[in-house]
């Protein structure tokens, strides 16, 4: 397609980056949606056809040619979506372990989950309220049930969503100001909560460094997972440092990544951890060792 004279491309915006909480606001003024486990992408449609971009601007939109395709349909002349691009399964839950794969072979498989809406048929949306860009958002993707969803939210009742979420096992919830504006970067008027697991995990070692916390190196299923901050109590963590101090090894367990070669006492196998942990990451975040026992 020739370029139209006198006519640009419409730029990527640099996303809006929620702050992560402890706790769900409660207050009515307070929309609440699942936040879905997947890739930030922004889907730009304009003269020249839809394409899909990475949270960083980088053009991914041959990984998901099916929902740039889509998007090409959708009742406009030129918008931008914010969104989650994700692997469901059947009933609809993200599965991040499938998204290369799918991204590799099966990118049909994937859906573009959109909420929030930036521009719109020549018209800047980012001063807009929230909650007036999510309707039209809603008049654009409609039905959205199929490789271009939409963000359900409800409003108010922060405590009981989360727990709805926590319940369902997914990963968390994002929580937005009714009447917020779309501004880049770190922004309080949208905060996400996540939900924690505990899970058993392998010691692989002990690293120490001045004026940080203990750090215990941990693998899980044969591969490395992490880190956990060692936070037990006095008399269990004395017992914690003895029994490393009884089985070092000269190397990890497991294959660890080279940050790790120094500084760090290993262990040989035969110590599991409890951890507790942020559910959703890709490898341990905020993470605590909580107990520990011997095979």
């Amino acid at each position: 397609m020739l370029k139209p004279a006198g006519r640009t491309r419409l730029s990527f915006i640099k996303p809006l980056e929620p702050v992560q909480v402890e706790t769900p606001p409660v207050s009515d003024d307070w929309l609440h949606e699942i936040k879905y486990d997947g890739f930030r992408t922004q889907l730009i449609l304009d003269w020249a056809g839809a394409r899909a971009l990475s949270r960083n601007g980088h053009d991914w939109s041959a990984r998901y040619w099916p929902v740039v395709a889509a998007a090409e349909k959708l009742p406009a002349e030129s918008f931008i979506l914010d969104g989650e691009m994700i692997a469901p399964e059947p009933d609809g839950t993200p599965n991040f372990q499938a998204m290369h794969s799918r991204m590799t072979w099966n990118a049909e498989l994937l859906a573009f989950v959109a909420f929030d809406i930036l521009h719109l048929d020549g018209q800047d949306l980012r001063s807009v309220p929230l909650i007036e860009r999510k309707a039209k958002l809603w008049n654009l993707v409609k039905p959205a049930k199929q490789i271009i969803q939409y963000s359900d939210h409800v409003g108010g009742g922060g405590a009981a969503f989360f727990g709805a979420v926590e319940n369902m096992g997914l990963e968390g919830m994002v929580s937005k100001r009714r009447e917020s504006l779309y501004r880049s970067g770190r922004v309080e008027s949208w905060v996400k909560t996540k939900c924690w697991d505990v899970g058993d995990f392998e010691l692989l070692g002990i690293k120490r460094e001045p004026g940080k916390p203990v750090a215990a190196i941990v693998a899980r299923g044969g591969r490395y997972a992490g880190t956990a901050a060692v936070t037990l109590p006095s008399g269990l963590r004395e017992r914690l440092w003895q029994r490393v101090q009884e089985g070092r090894a000269s190397k990890p367990a497991q294959r660890v990544p080279s940050a790790f070669a120094d500084d760090v006492e290993w262990v040989k196998p035969g110590i599991t951890g409890r951890v507790k942990f942020l559910r959703g990451e890709h490898t341990l975040r905020h993470a605590t060792l909580q107990d520990f026992w011997e095979e």
